[in-house]
């Protein structure tokens, strides 16, 4: 028998909204989705080296103001230019 874990994720309000409507498609719990979803992503990793290429931009370097060592900080601007 499985044990069960209760914790809390932050989530992308759309990507949630997705999971719902896909959830609710497939007459299944959000917590089913997600099971599936996660255990469809192990299944499957990313080979080391295989990884796509991570995209180049082009912009005017650090902006005043942010702190790299500040998780929270950075999220609250990247919240603002969005």
């Amino acid at each position: 028998m499985f044990s069960h874990m209760r914790t809390t994720i932050d989530i992308n309000d759309a990507l949630l909204q997705a999971a719902k409507a896909h959830a609710a498609r497939e007459r299944k719990t959000l917590k089913e989705t997600f099971e599936q979803a996660l255990r469809a992503f192990l299944a499957n990793p990313v080979p080391v080296g295989h990884a796509p290429p991570l995209p180049i931009f082009r912009g005017q370097g650090m902006q005043p103001g942010v702190d790299l060592t500040d998780n929270a900080a950075l999220l609250d601007a990247m919240d603002a230019e969005s």
